[in-house]
């Protein structure tokens, strides 16, 4: 994939990456993504769960949601995933920051009406979340089918940037007597708490 003039990084050109392999991993280990479009000249942000598939971008919900009805009309999208890795200490104020991968990616959405890719996006968006699950859990019902849009966008315009290590303090902050490095963050999955009594834990809780 090629920077287009709409994805090319130009703050800190040096973090933009244009191949598929870094945005993918990016896009598969965020859990969450934001959608961005506009409606009315009023523009909206909207938090949801995502899945890629080959190159495709899976986005779901209500056939009422606003977003949905929205972009399966075919107006410009912008999605976009963050993992934040750390938080940057330097010398200075001025030049703290933060560790991210980030994936940006551009273009129209299309609603899925085939009903066997309309079920192959449903079951990555729960694999997505937890590997397992969809074999585990019942299967949807055709009510349910019928009650869940599912657009997908083609990642043929995207991007990726990201920021690591340590600090760019000034030299002349160097010998300040300030402690400066990086404060290390990850995303990270608890004990699971039980909803039902005497159904054990699957396997693919148990870690």
């Amino acid at each position: 994939m090629t920077a287009t003039d709409r994805t090319r990084v130009r703050r800190h050109p040096e973090r933009g990456a244009y191949e598929r392999v870094p945005i993918d991993a990016i896009l598969d280990e965020a859990l969450i993504c934001h959608v961005g479009f506009v409606v009315d000249r009023q523009p909206f942000v909207i938090p949801t769960i995502h899945a890629r598939v080959g190159d495709v971008l899976y986005l779901h919900g209500s056939p009422a949601s606003r977003m949905l009805r929205t972009l399966r009309d075919g107006v410009d999208v912008c999605v976009t995933a963050t993992l934040l890795d750390g938080i940057v200490l330097a010398r200075s104020v001025y030049n703290h920051s933060m560790n991210y991968r980030s994936a940006v990616v551009l273009g129209r959405a299309r609603e899925v009406t085939d009903a066997e890719e309309k079920l192959r996006a449903l079951e990555a968006v729960v694999e997505h979340m937890v590997p397992g699950r969809w074999s585990d859990a019942r299967q949807p019902t055709q009510g349910e089918l019928d009650g869940t849009t599912v657009l997908a966008l083609a990642l043929d315009e995207a991007s990726a940037k990201v920021r690591s290590g340590p600090s760019n303090d000034f030299d002349r902050d160097g010998e300040l007597p300030v402690w400066a490095g990086v404060i290390p963050l990850r995303l990270e999955a608890g004990v699971p708490e039980a909803d039902s009594d005497g159904v054990p834990l699957p396997p693919y809780l148990r870690g």
